[in-house]
């Protein structure tokens, strides 16, 4: 018999005073808490029994922690509550213990300075959580922009059995007989409001008729990204990304993920058996088609990272060129979420799709990405008023796409030598090739003093240049990348800019803007030495961002160059700065990177 390690640091599995005989049946729950004899066992038993469990709760049966994004303080996620609610009923039911629990949630229209800077502490959240709880799967409720990443990436590191239910878009936002989208609607209406165009009664008629249920963004922003996301690479329930809020089919994809859940811990279909290289082809193809957020690659890189997947920048570019853009949504299109569900959601996209897909790649049904969608159909509706054959088409079929190779652009030159973004369907063909002088501001409070300056020295062919809005520089990286265009331009009608930076942008947002420059100015990237006057050529075929700068003046800049104060010596913040990476690898922290797995800690009493 293998000797024992020595009692002051008891390793799995070993027997202390108080404890029963651990490794019973295999379920880490029952065999290293609820089924414990003794001291312990009375312990972990006796005050769950308070929130009134009674004995049958304890008995070696799948305990289910729903990690809940919930808050009142995040509009997008402010009716998980009763989310979590249908997914318990569904535990239930197939013989599963479920215990409900919170984790911080990020919300994108009231955390400063942005909720990106947050993400990795959310991921630490859900990963100490349910290692360090008597869980054997879970299911994580998510909805705004970083609680599904964020909760991913947490729920990667331990790999237990995990499976993904988002709270759904908002119903159509309504003003003035017109649909109008989250996010998309406000920066219109914002350039239309300082141009003239709209009257501060109609902008404040708009806010009131934005945002009429509960949901997240209802254009394909990041929050919709990150549904279709989880959807796609095989964590959600076939159909769940597009389903409203408010339809009562939101609470039954819920209460079916729950069912689902407990028989995932009874197969061990764990993250890691899902997140393959083969799942992460098919989420940037299924990115590609709906036209969605650049925070997708930020998003992807980190969750790649967190299971051991090799993905590069060049991986991403490669795999979306050539996909057929097929979604016509607010950013980029017409219609929104509410819409995509009844053509069909995202299993009618992955159809279309599908000869570019992995179809093998196994999901949380169990089946493959293939089977899931045998059956799915793409709807065309009806003209409002219309005859039966006169129809309008949100999603495209594959012969007759919105565009090809619309997808998020991976750029590289002398400005970005690690790569910068570019989404493709959200900008102007016009500026996708265009050479002009940089106007460059090292913050984006200098940019917001100067925007409505009727003396700025620019034109339509300037190319705005923001710095220091990187993950250390803001610290960070918040979405102000997409820059309002100068009140001067605005009011004679110009409506884009090339505009570059080391920020991000929201996924609702639009415009000929590069974004995600890598190395940011912050550490000393070429962006950092770009001066006012510099000429910036932009190509996007060609996947190129060059400063035509000559290399020997560039070394006299980078020699001057200092690097900024950090921007904070204490808490979260401080550790941010000091450990996260850069956008191409994912702006994780680098400690966190990799998998630890979901073994048993030293006992509590």
């Amino acid at each position: 018999m293998t000797d024992l390690p020595p009692t002051n640091d008891p390793g799995e599995g070993q027997v202390l005073p108080g404890e029963g005989h651990p490794q019973q049946t295999g379920r880490r729950s029952f065999d290293h808490w609820f089924g414990e004899e003794g001291r312990n066992g009375f312990i972990h038993r006796s005050w769950m029994r308070s929130q009134g469990f009674s004995e049958e709760a304890f008995d070696g049966r799948p305990v289910i922690g729903i990690c809940n994004t919930w808050s009142e303080l995040t509009p997008c996620n402010a009716h998980l509550r009763r989310v979590a609610d249908a997914v318990k009923r569904g535990v239930w039911q197939a013989g599963g213990f479920p215990l409900e629990f919170p984790v911080m949630s990020l919300g994108e229209t009231l955390l400063r300075p942005t909720a990106m800077l947050f993400r990795n502490l959310l991921s630490m959240d859900v990963e100490e959580s349910l290692r360090g709880n008597p869980l054997d799967g879970a299911v994580l409720l998510t909805g705004c922009d970083k609680t599904t990443p964020g909760s991913i990436m947490g729920a990667a590191s331990v790999d237990l059995p995990t499976l993904v239910v988002t709270g759904g878009p908002m119903l159509n936002g309504k003003f003035r007989g017109c649909d109008i989208g989250s996010g998309t609607a406000v920066w219109r209406f914002t350039q239309d409001l300082n141009a003239g165009r709209m009257s501060p009664e109609d902008f404040a008629a708009a806010e009131a008729g934005q945002s009429r249920s509960n949901g997240h963004c209802m254009t394909m922003g990041t929050a919709s990204t990150m549904a279709c996301m989880a959807e796609s690479l095989g964590l959600q329930l076939t159909g769940g990304a597009a389903i409203p809020a408010v339809d009562s089919r939101r609470y039954v994809i819920a209460q079916k993920s729950g069912q689902r859940i407990v028989e995932m811990v009874k197969e061990d279909l764990k993250l890691s058996d899902i997140l393959t290289r083969d799942a992460f082809a098919n989420a940037v193809r299924a990115n590609a088609a709906i036209g969605g957020s650049t925070n997708f690659v930020i998003h992807l890189l980190a969750i790649a990272g967190r299971v051991g997947v090799d993905i590069t920048l060049d991986d991403i570019d490669e795999w979306a060129r050539g996909v057929p853009w097929l979604v016509d949504l607010q950013p980029s299109g017409k219609y929104l979420m509410e819409d995509f569900y009844y053509a069909g959601g995202l299993p009618a996209v992955l159809k279309e799709i599908e000869p570019l897909l992995k179809t093998d790649a196994i999901t949380v049904t169990g089946k493959s990405i293939g089977e899931n969608i045998a059956n799915a159909e793409r709807i065309e509706a009806v003209i409002p008023g219309g005859t039966a054959d006169q129809t309008y088409a949100v999603i495209r079929p594959v012969g007759d796409p919105l565009g090809s190779g619309a997808g998020t652009a991976v750029l590289k030159g002398n400005l970005a030598p690690d790569g910068a973004v570019i989404k493709q369907s959200a900008a102007s063909e016009r500026l996708s090739q265009h050479r002009g002088k940089a106007l460059v501001f090292s913050s984006i409070e200098e940019y917001d003093k100067a925007v409505d300056d009727p003396d700025l020295d620019v034109d339509e062919d300037t190319v705005l240049v923001l710095q220091n809005a990187g993950p250390r520089g803001y610290p960070g990286m918040p979405e102000v990348g997409n820059m309002t265009i100068p009140r001067k331009l605005a009011e004679v009608g110009i409506d884009d800019m090339v505009r570059i930076s080391d920020a991000r942008m929201s996924g609702t947002a639009y415009g000929t803007v590069v974004l995600h420059v890598t190395p940011e100015a912050a550490v000393g990237g070429p962006l950092a030495l770009v001066r006012t006057g510099d000429w910036i050529e932009l190509d996007v075929p060609a996947r190129r961002l060059h400063l035509d700068v000559p290399e020997e003046e560039l070394e006299k800049r980078r020699a001057d160059w200092q690097p900024p104060a950090p921007p904070s010596d204490r808490g979260w913040a401080r550790l941010y700065v000091d450990h996260v990476t850069q956008a191409n690898q994912g702006c994780d922290l680098d400690f966190l990177v990799g998998r630890t797995g979901s073994s048993v800690a030293r006992q509590s009493h």
